[in-house]
């Protein structure tokens, strides 16, 4: 009996996350469209400078110092012409706390005529994601919409930074 056939695009998540996995932005950034657009609980991004930004910014802070709390694990990766989605789950070290977090993430994608990732969101939950990277101020205020706002900024800030040449890996 042959194995199922695996959509291109399906093919474009697998190479997603292996280089994800790897720690590997440029091959994750060949999978971007050049207009892609990224949103999650930290981040709002357009355009494929802003999102393969945001993660060569992710990779670079974790190779510097937590490369050995890193681990990607994915499942269910489903794709079809225009649409696609996969469960991933990140363990890291969080860089501004030194906390390990354990993240699950729903991520959902469309996908442009060639096969490349135009759109990409992950969902997560934003209070129990805060209250691992964060401790006691987390586990207190990550309900809050002022909270989640202030999270935003600070991840915002420190994109444009390190997309100016500005920040060190340490300090994202």
């Amino acid at each position: 009996m042959n194995p199922p056939v695996m959509h291109p695009n399906q093919t474009t998540l697998n190479q997603f996350y292996e280089a994800f996995s790897r720690l590997d932005p440029e091959g994750m950034a060949a999978c971007y469209a050049d207009n892609a657009q990224f949103d999650d609980e930290a981040f709002s991004l357009r355009g494929k400078r802003e999102v393969t930004g945001m993660w060569r910014m992710l990779c670079a802070a974790t190779q510097a110092g937590n490369r050995a709390d890193w681990r990607l694990e994915w499942r269910d990766v489903q794709a079809e012409a225009t649409t696609g989605r996969a469960h991933w789950e990140a363990h890291y070290r969080f860089s501004a706390s030194k906390r390990l977090v354990h993240n699950l993430i729903e991520a959902r994608f469309t996908f442009d005529a060639d096969g490349r990732i135009l759109t990409h969101h992950d969902k997560f939950n934003f209070w129990r994601w805060s209250w691992l990277a964060l401790g006691v101020p987390g586990l207190v205020l990550g309900w809050s919409p002022f909270f989640r706002t202030q999270v935003r900024k600070q991840a915002r800030a420190n994109l444009d930074n390190f997309l100016a040449g500005n920040a060190t890996p340490e300090s994202t």
